[in-house]
């Protein structure tokens, strides 16, 4: 990895303040989606921008903004490159991002404990397997890890729909405050 320059960290830092146009709670630098800044001479700089998914529809509300931005600061001329590899993972997101979206009512990604593709299963709507108790589940896979309510903090949550108001974002609700709440989806 190349050691940005000190204009073009001064960029990214501004880049990646950006709310993110979805969920304006999190900036794009806080969901990771922002990879880089490229500086050509003072005035000119690329930003290279990685979205959630492929066909995510934000992708060109956070390129209109990032471009303004830099251009408030001052640069002259600014390209926003989409770029699809590494592609980008829930994992990208910062614990300060992770926290931002508990306070805000949205349960977090679960963190991934291993390397590799996360493994999807088609199995029971609830997060923890029947008979045993949420404060006793343990799982080195995140499908498996409870998702935890954002309100009360309980294990004991259910699926109520794969998709939210956003792609990214599942429905669920909790069974000990029975608060519906979102929960980011882990890539």
């Amino acid at each position: 990895m190349v050691t940005p320059t000190p204009l073009e960290a001064e960029l990214l830092e501004i880049a990646g303040a950006v709310p993110d146009p979805e969920l304006p709670v999190l900036t794009l630098r806080e969901l990771g989606v922002v990879r880089a800044v490229h500086a050509h001479g003072p005035e000119a700089v690329e930003v290279e921008l990685t979205p959630t998914y492929t066909g995510c529809p934000a992708i060109e509300a956070m390129s209109l903004d990032i471009e303004r931005a830099l251009r408030e600061h001052g640069v002259r001329d600014v390209s926003v490159r989409t770029v699809l590899a590494p592609a980008w993972s829930t994992d990208d997101i910062t614990d300060e991002g992770r926290e931002k979206l508990r306070r805000f009512g949205i349960a977090p990604p679960r963190v991934r404990h291993r390397e590799g593709p996360v493994t999807v299963s088609l199995g029971p709507t609830h997060t923890r397997p029947a008979g045993v108790r949420p404060e006793t589940a343990t799982a080195s896979d995140p499908a498996q890890d409870p998702v935890c309510c954002p309100h009360c903090g309980s294990a004991d949550t259910e699926l109520l729909s794969r998709f939210s108001s956003t792609a990214c974002k599942a429905l669920r609700r909790c069974l000990a405050c029975r608060e519906p709440f979102d929960h980011f989806k882990e890539l």
